[in-house]
């Protein structure tokens, strides 16, 4: 399929947190909601050189030749989701992952460990926070847009992966800064060993 990175792939996951609790609570807004959510992340990606190669339910995977047009998208479509009128007072609070590496492409999906890898980094993240793996954070941290900046949260343990993973949140003066503990394993005391 053309047009699909090839390569060492920049991957952008994303998904809304809490989802299920706003289609019970109210179907309908939540239709026009993750209608007009699914516009601003679309634009966010294609704007910015990116490919959305699966969507499922309310969760994107996009994939990006360069981290730096991953990590714009990501930032844009931030903003916009925060930013913008939310019928009943809730806009949709999106956690977002970036990962890179060599990852298989076949038939317009990709495939392998570098998409393990970003699904776990979003699955320890909070509604509306940005996180980047170590290699992600290597090929943007000198090419972050001027009022942004990443925050090092450690070296954390993500479910099922051996290879802890050093964490960066992307921080930026119009986004929340602020969000409870990671959802790692280093977060949940349990007497296994290491």
């Amino acid at each position: 399929m053309s047009g699909l990175p090839a390569g060492t792939v920049t991957f952008l996951f994303t998904d809304v947190e809490g989802s299920t609790k706003l289609w019970e609570r109210s179907p309908q807004a939540m239709h026009r909601a993750l209608s007009r959510h699914d516009e601003i992340l679309k634009n966010a990606i294609e704007e910015r050189g990116g490919y959305v190669f699966k969507t499922v339910g309310d969760a994107f995977c996009a994939a990006f030749a360069t981290a730096p047009d991953a990590l714009e998208a990501a930032l844009v479509a931030q903003r916009t989701l925060l930013s913008g009128e939310w019928e009943e007072n809730w806009p949709l609070r999106v956690r977002m992952a970036l990962h890179m590496g060599a990852a298989e492409e076949r038939g317009g999906d990709y495939f392998g460990p570098p998409l393990n890898r970003v699904a776990r980094l979003l699955s320890a993240a909070h509604g509306g926070q940005m996180l980047l793996s170590a290699a992600a954070q290597e090929m943007v941290r000198d090419q972050l847009p001027t009022d942004a900046a990443l925050i090092g949260l450690g070296e954390r343990r993500l479910k099922d992966l051996f290879r802890p993973e050093r964490v960066f949140q992307l921080s930026a003066p119009d986004l929340p800064s602020e969000f409870p503990p990671l959802r790692t394993l280093d977060t949940y005391r349990n007497n296994l060993p290491l």
